[in-house]
């Protein structure tokens, strides 16, 4: 994949600024298959429900990786080449601890119109989702969560970066760092988010092995990308767009933002990829179906 000198530049302001993701890490698959039984409807009985006349919701089956090499956590990037003509659009919903000052004074971490223009589309997605973000915005942050069209996923409570150095990104201590996960997973119960999947994004895209193997307990999946979008403060829809859609192969998984104050034209470029990639073939997914395809590979 290659990146001009110019979305590189806007990738490290948007981590200098604390309102987004960073560059593509180099992401690499670490578990070659999915986790026994994932993908496959649980054959359990359904617990009793406390009312006869309203049984009990079955939880969802998410598929994930099997642990990597030395049971790190497993990270997955993209379905494997030759597949189907499948896409993953994932938007992260970045807000740190520390900018509620910010949004006080009127600064926009959300993206409605993204969220209404997704759903007018009919297109599935998978948004990763700050704690933080959660706690500001819990109206918005329920009916994603609710919305058979989404899935959430955890992007940790404080946007603070996992690995340094980070696109300028405060770094959260080795040991806070599973509570800092929980945490968003707390906030996302608080707002109401039902059944948030079990994969985590994280901030800047940034790790190594010792953040892997400090999250493997949480057995969780880490979702990176193989397209990075270059909305990270873009003003031009139609370059982001344009990169988008000269990035993506079968099986891609898309990174873009829902904030408006740090991408604010990705409303507009979506507008443009999803009708672009559909008259080429393409379907889109939420991260979920674009790793079960892998693992039925």
């Amino acid at each position: 994949m290659t990146i001009s000198v110019r979305k590189l530049l806007a990738i490290a302001v948007l981590g200098a600024a604390l309102a987004g993701c960073g560059s593509d890490p180099a992401p690499v698959d670490r578990g070659a298959k999915a986790a026994p039984g994932a993908g496959r409807p649980s054959t359990a009985p359904a617990a009793p429900s406390a009312s006869a006349s309203a049984p009990a919701r079955a939880p969802r089956q998410v598929p994930t990786l099997a642990p990597g090499p030395g049971g790190l956590t497993p990270v997955f990037s993209r379905a494997p080449q030759g597949g189907q003509k499948i896409v993953a659009l994932t938007f992260d919903a970045d807000m740190t601890a520390d900018q509620g000052a910010r949004a006080a004074g009127g600064e926009r971490f959300d993206n409605p119109a993204l969220i209404a223009d997704l759903r007018r589309l009919k297109v599935p997605a998978t948004i990763f989702m700050t704690g933080r973000w959660a706690d500001e915005y819990p109206a918005q942050a329920r009916a994603i969560g609710t919305d058979p069209n989404f899935e959430v996923a955890n992007h940790s409570y404080s946007h603070y970066a996992f690995k340094s150095p980070c696109y300028g990104l405060p770094v959260v201590g080795r040991e806070r760092m599973r509570a800092d996960v929980e945490k968003a997973t707390a906030s996302f119960k608080k707002a109401g988010v039902r059944d948030a999947v079990p994969y985590f994004r994280f901030p800047g895209g940034c790790y190594d092995d010792e953040v892997l193997r400090a999250l493997a307990p949480l057995k969780m999946t880490a979702v990176q990308w193989d397209v990075v979008s270059g909305d990270a403060f873009a003003h031009d829809a139609d370059a982001v767009a344009e990169q988008v859609l000269a990035g993506v192969k079968p099986g891609s998984l898309v990174v873009m933002h829902c904030t408006r104050s740090a991408a604010p034209v990705t409303e507009r470029a979506v507008r443009r990829i999803v009708p672009e990639l559909r008259g080429r073939g393409y379907r889109f997914v939420k991260v979920s179906e674009l790793i079960g395809a892998s693992a039925g590979r």
